[in-house]
C-alpha cells in the first residue's frame, strides 16, 4: 500500500513538472522582447567604405500575441511604430500592419485570401510566416526586417524620403 502511494506521488510530481515546463508562449526560450544595441547605417552605403553609420538602440515590446512595438532611437532617428511578427523556423519575421500595411501593399490585411478565409489553406507543417505570405501577400511584396533567434539579433530597414536607414543590433 505504501509503495502505491509513493508511485502515485511520483506520477503526480512528474505531471506537475512536465506541465510547468511547457511553453507559456511560443517564444518562451528565445523571446524577441528586449533591447537591441547596434548601428544605424544609410542603406546602400558600406560601413567599411566610409558610409554614414551611428550607434542606435531599438526597444522591442510585445503588445499582443502577434504584434510588437518597435522604438528605435539614436542620433539619426527616434521613431516608434507597430509591426506584426511571425515565427519562421529559427527566425521571426516582421511585417507592417494597419494603415502602413495598406499603404505599402495596396490592400488591408485579410483581403488577399477571401476564398478560404484566414485559416483556409494552412498546413500543419507551414510556419506562421509561410501562412502569412500565402494569406496576405503577392509575389514580390517587400519586407523590411526580422529577428535572427540564433544570433539574438534584430535588423530593420526604415524607408525614408531622404534615403533608407538600416538598423542592425544584438540583444543585450
Amino acid at each position: 500500500m505504501k509503495t502505491s502511494k509513493k508511485v502515485s506521488l511520483v506520477v503526480v510530481l512528474m505531471i506537475f513538472v512536465f506541465a510547468a515546463c511547457e511553453k507559456a508562449d511560443e517564444f518562451n526560450v528565445n523571446t524577441i522582447e528586449g533591447r537591441y544595441i547596434g548601428t544605424l547605417t544609410e542603406a546602400g552605403s558600406l560601413k567599411s567604405a566610409g558610409g554614414v553609420s551611428s550607434v542606435a538602440t531599438t526597444d522591442i515590446t510585445k503588445t499582443s500575441k502577434s504584434e510588437i512595438q518597435v522604438h528605435c532611437y539614436g542620433d539619426e532617428i527616434d521613431t516608434t511604430f507597430m509591426l506584426n511578427y511571425f515565427e519562421n523556423h529559427d527566425s521571426v519575421m516582421v511585417c507592417l500592419n494597419g494603415e502602413n500595411f495598406a499603404n505599402m501593399y495596396g490592400h488591408m490585411m485579410g483581403a488577399e485570401n477571401m476564398s478560404g478565409g484566414m485559416m483556409g489553406n494552412h498546413s500543419n507543417n507551414s510556419s506562421g510566416w509561410a501562412n502569412h505570405m500565402n494569406d496576405e501577400h503577392r509575389p514580390g511584396d517587400e519586407h523590411f526586417g526580422g529577428f535572427d533567434m540564433m544570433g539574438k539579433s534584430f535588423g530593420y530597414t526604415f524607408r525614408m524620403q531622404t534615403g533608407d536607414l538600416h538598423f542592425q543590433g544584438t540583444k543585450k
